[in-house]
């Protein structure tokens, strides 16, 4: 249990960063054993920040949200509460380590046994399991001190209000259909109930007597009552039969017509391109295609990928028309096929012919956003001290000398120095990144594009050397420095080139989507296209693909090798499935200005989504793979492709057994 014991605290980490300050509640959080209220096959995930399911169409909630409600309800010893919703019985353990008794209610038979018996076991004598309907509360056991409602309704149920002691609070995930919840605490203070809105959530519905009704012809566990509502359907023709009316058909990639797409897209700065997986031939050629018509017709100035800033200079260089100059070829490190594959290839080639056209006083640049670089980057600036000024390299030697024991791995950088056992190297980077800054006149008269990248690769060194240390905090902190700094690239690059500048976006929907649509954003994480759109409003496009089935070039495990893998055909409950079922093999849907606005209301959701990066494990498809959004705000455009094949790998000759291929600089 060594192992659980410091998930269990790196939990409460995670969650008092978050805003969790009840030391009654991050204790239990440390002390409840998240993992022994989960099937066997999805205990590796128990201390991630997320929800998972648990049979009968339920989740555990996600540790934030319970820890949340919790820390709301200002509990303490001697307190009686009331959980409605027991599902795992995970929640009810944390409570009943702030407080003297617990009573919840679970309206699913099987969930009240197992968690029952699970309880029991585990020890948690001062919790009260019952079946039944948990809107009409336990009224032999009122009045409660406090009440915790782990399911969305559709008003708050009068009986539980009448159930809440003086001075008592209330907290239930209200909304006006069972997909999308307000997290509101209601107190009992001086005869009146204070409603105070805590924010977006996304739970089950309640259903019960005061709450939804169940679908499907199904009985409820109550009688029915003029309270129980059944949410309407938003459309009389249902989320497919829109959908085949409104989206605009892709038959080949080609020669589809991108017109509507680029009328709506209009004078917006950034575009930003996603893909459901780093592997699809048909995303990557998609993406070309509408970049070829973004430059041919809107005038965009550059192109960046979600790739490194040194590997991608060496394309933007050659793409100019520059010579290799006898360098390795760009993209060697893990995943050498996300960027070095045949569809990439034919890309940066149009683009170099592109700009060796006539009159192309304006060339398109080629940049990569990523971080992962740290020692290319390094490299990068020395030689380019070398070059215009022998001092100060001499200074930057010695200076990222203190990164250079970890030139193999630099992530053991980040444990050593988070443990304590090393000293950390922030000083040092960021001495030198704020030297090339102050010699920024004079370097730039030497060679400004020269300048522009030995300062971005100072500054990814920087950014580099904090997220390796970050990374070992867990939780939304690395993924947030990453996406801030691949943002922050895009506005230094967007700023170099001048006044009206526009640039594409290439990066997986995970990045490009806006986080707030999505569990990501409830978690505290943020994506470069949310970023873009607070910076830019509708000058930020957003665009999103998806796929159902099919090949994608994917690895196993992280360092591994690519392998072509068969995609699964998307789950019934995902947006993927409602795509799949127009039996559209491919199709433009709008989704900020659609052809009717019922679109947005219908899709709204929340469903699940895919996503696959280098990785990917079929095994545990749902818990590896999918996350909850609502479409509509998470892009402006979205562009499916029914079934999909892998993208084509440029790979690295293994032990001289054949040349590799000169990739971009070759056939």
């Amino acid at each position: 249990m060594i192992a659980r014991d410091t998930d269990r605290h790196a939990l409460a980490e995670h969650l008092k960063r978050r805003g969790i300050h009840d030391s009654a509640v991050l204790q239990a959080v440390r002390d409840v054993p998240r993992d022994a209220f989960l099937p066997a096959e999805l205990q590796e995930f128990a201390y991630d920040d997320t929800p998972l399911p648990i049979g009968e169409g339920q989740t555990i909630s996600q540790p934030f949200v319970v820890a949340l409600m919790a820390q709301e309800a200002r509990m303490r010893p001697g307190h009686r509460v009331l959980e409605v919703g027991t599902g795992s019985g995970y929640a009810a353990a944390i409570l009943s380590r702030v407080v003297t008794e617990v009573y919840t209610i679970e309206r699913l038979p099987s969930l009240a046994t197992l968690a029952r018996a699970r309880l029991g076991e585990l020890g948690y004598d001062n919790v009260h399991v019952r079946h039944g309907d948990g809107t009409l509360g336990w009224p032999e056991a009122a009045p409660f001190d406090a009440i915790l409602v782990a399911a969305g309704g559709p008003e708050l149920p009068a009986t539980l209000k009448e159930q809440l002691a003086p001075g008592g609070r209330l907290i239930i995930p209200v909304g006006d259909t069972p997909r999308e919840q307000r997290l509101v605490c209601v107190e009992r203070r001086n005869g009146k109930l204070e409603r105070t809105d805590l924010g977006a959530v996304r739970f089950v519905p309640l259903v019960g007597q005061e709450g939804w009704a169940e679908r499907g012809g199904g009985r409820s566990t109550a009688p029915p009552s003029r309270a129980a509502r059944v949410a309407p359907p938003m459309s009389v023709r249902g989320p497919v039969a829109l959908l085949r009316e409104v989206v605009e058909p892709v038959p080949q990639i080609e020669t589809a017509d991108l017109g509507s797409l680029v009328e709506r897209i209009g004078d917006a700065r950034v575009v930003l391109l996603g893909e459901a997986t780093h592997g699809t031939s048909e995303f990557y050629r998609m993406r070309a295609r509408i970049t070829r018509e973004l430059i041919a017709r809107q005038g965009f100035d550059l192109v960046t990928i979600e790739g490194d800033w040194p590997d991608a200079a060496q394309v933007h260089r050659w793409a100019r028309g520059a010579s290799p100059n006898g360098q390795p070829p760009p993209f060697e490190r893990f995943p050498i096929w996300m960027w070095r594959n045949r569809e990439m290839n034919d890309f940066v080639g149009w683009l170099r012919a592109w700009n060796s056209g006539p009159g192309r006083e304006r060339q398109v640049g080629f940049h990569g956003l990523d971080l992962y670089s740290l020692y290319a980057s390094i490299d990068a600036v020395l030689g380019y001290l070398d070059s215009v000024d022998p001092a100060a390299a001499r200074v930057a030697r010695e200076r990222y000398g203190c990164l250079t024991p970890w030139e193999r791995d630099p992530a053991t950088y980040g444990r050593a120095a988070t443990t304590g056992r090393y000293r950390l190297c922030e000083g040092e980077v960021v001495a030198m990144l704020q030297d090339l800054l102050a010699r920024r006149l004079d370097y730039v008269a030497r060679d400004g594009e020269r300048y522009l990248d030995a300062v971005q690769n100072a500054r990814l060194v920087a950014d580099a050397e904090q997220y390796y240390r970050v990374m070992y905090r867990g939780g939304h902190h690395s993924w947030n420095l990453r996406d801030r700094h691949m943002f922050e690239t895009l506005q230094v690059l967007l700023s170099w080139h001048g006044k009206g500048a526009k640039a594409v976006v290439w990066a997986h929907n995970s990045h490009v989507g806006d986080a707030e649509a999505t569990e990501m954003g409830l978690q505290g994480q943020t994506t470069i296209g949310g970023l873009a759109r607070g910076w830019l409003g509708d000058d930020a496009f957003l665009v999103g693909f998806g796929t159902d089935r099919g090949t994608v070039a994917a690895a196993s495990d992280w360092g591994g090798p690519v392998e072509i893998k068969s995609l699964r055909p998307a789950r019934p409950d995902s947006y993927e499935a409602l795509c799949n079922e127009t039996d559209i093999p491919g199709f433009l849907l709008h989704l900020r200005e659609p052809d009717e606005e019922a679109v947005r209301e219908e899709l709204a959701g929340p469903r699940l989504e895919r996503a696959v990066g280098v990785v990917y494990r079929p095994d545990t498809e749902l818990q590896s793979h999918y996350f909850h959004a609502s479409l509509p705000s998470q892009f402006d455009a979205w562009i499916w492709f029914d079934e999909t094949e892998a993208v084509e790998p440029l790979m690295l000759p293994r032990h001289g057994t054949r040349r590799p291929h000169a990739f971009p600089f070759g056939p």
